[in-house]
């Protein structure tokens, strides 16, 4: 399988690199209004609907200097090529009501053959909205705008983009099918919340690599309906790590299916590598096929995880146990530091306990010594070195 994904990116990438090094149509911010310092929503509306419009390829350029934009919602289909290169700093409003009511700052919709490119930085501005997040407290709390939105886009890529301070989530990937991040990256305080780097859901083939992520919530976090996500060369902290859900909150959600963790560094991350599910809820649907190898973690807190308990702030009941099926699970070549005793915790859920569940290679410690495990509802396979599994205290 990971053959077949490396010829499946090279071929990927090295198509979308020929479409962007093909002669386009050009079209300056500038001419379409556009200036440093000033505010161009519909400078970039505008251009977007020409190069929507045009029959061969066509590329946005914003050029160095600092913009302002308001929410920006853009859609296909369009009929040929479009890249947008950014070069410059594009800020967002401070104030989430300037977005009249949008839950998304940057949104793409319906496009096929897209390329986000250009070393510009487009900036949420969101260390003042932090502030207002209460969701820790309020389980009804008015979500703040995010800084991208890409649904239904496919056979796409964004490249070596900057998402910075977002009020919420960095980016989320909704419907999407060969959907590629290449040396993407993401910056937000540890301490922001809610500010998911990458969510992906409901998508298929979709690719993050060489990218650097450090944020105040999840590095990667996979929704439920996805298949075949790869994450590799991804330098993700600070942060809570990569994650598989939550999931099972939602009685309509679809199976979890093919995700590859490889060669990746998690430095001081609240979590390591992470699948997690709410117990007493409705959601049935399966995850199988996750697959987490060759990764450094450097003063990781729960380096390993499975949590079929996950229950933030109290915001729920344990009554029940978890609903989901856990299976085909595998952690290879997992070594480094971790911030907390146990380095592996594995708490299945004593409904459905988990099945083919795999430790090979894990050499983690702790203050110097090796980390220990523990685990309920799970009979683990071990090859090579692993920690050995306790029952957790009574």
């Amino acid at each position: 399988m990971d053959m077949k994904l490396n010829i499946a990116i090279i071929a990927f990438v090295s198509f979308l690199y020929g479409f962007s090094t093909a002669q386009s149509w050009v079209l300056e911010i500038s001419k379409f209004g556009g200036a440093p310092n000033a505010d161009i929503t519909q400078a970039f509306t505008n251009a977007w609907k020409k190069a929507c419009e045009s029959t061969t390829s066509a590329k946005i350029v914003i050029p160095h200097g600092t913009y302002k934009m308001g929410a920006v919602q853009v859609q296909g289909p369009c009929k040929a090529h479009i890249e947008v290169q950014v070069d410059g700093t594009i800020k967002a409003p401070v104030n989430p009501r300037n977005f009249k009511g949008a839950g998304t700052w940057v949104q793409f919709s319906y496009i096929s053959f897209f390329t986000l490119s250009g070393k510009g930085v487009f900036d949420g501005v969101g260390e003042t909205a932090w502030k207002r997040n209460d969701c820790s407290k309020n389980k009804h709390c008015t979500l703040l705008p995010m800084n991208f939105a890409f649904n239904y886009v496919n056979n796409s890529i964004v490249r070596d983009i900057t998402s910075k301070d977002s009020k919420s989530f960095n980016v989320n990937v909704l419907g999407c099918n060969n959907f590629t991040f290449d040396g993407f990256k993401i910056v937000a305080l540890a301490l922001s919340p809610n500010t998911d780097g990458i969510h992906v859901g409901r998508s298929t083939d979709v690719k993050i690599l060489n990218t650097n992520i450090g944020t105040g919530d999840d590095c990667v976090s996979l929704g439920d309906g996805i298949k075949n996500v790869l994450v590799r060369n991804v330098n993700c902290g600070p942060g809570h790590g990569v994650s598989v859900g939550s999931l099972g909150k939602y009685p309509d959600e679809k199976p979890v299916e093919g995700f590859y963790v490889k060669n990746c560094t998690l430095t001081n991350t609240d979590n390591g590598v992470r699948i997690k599910t709410w117990p007493s809820t409705p959601g049935t649907a399966p995850i199988t096929d996750m697959h987490f190898e060759d990764i450094i973690m450097v003063n990781v807190k729960n380096p390993i995880i499975i949590d079929q308990e996950y229950c933030p702030w109290n915001q729920c009941s344990k009554k029940s146990p978890s609903k989901i099926k856990i299976s085909k699970v595998s952690f290879k070549n997992i070594r480094g530091t971790s911030a907390t005793p146990e380095g592996v915790i594995l708490i299945c859920s004593s409904g459905v306990p988990c099945d083919t569940v795999e430790l090979n290679g894990v050499d983690l410690t702790f203050n110097g010594a090796p980390a220990t495990a523990k685990c309920a509802n799970v009979k683990p396979i071990v090859t090579g070195k692993a920690p050995t599994c306790v029952a957790p205290a009574a």
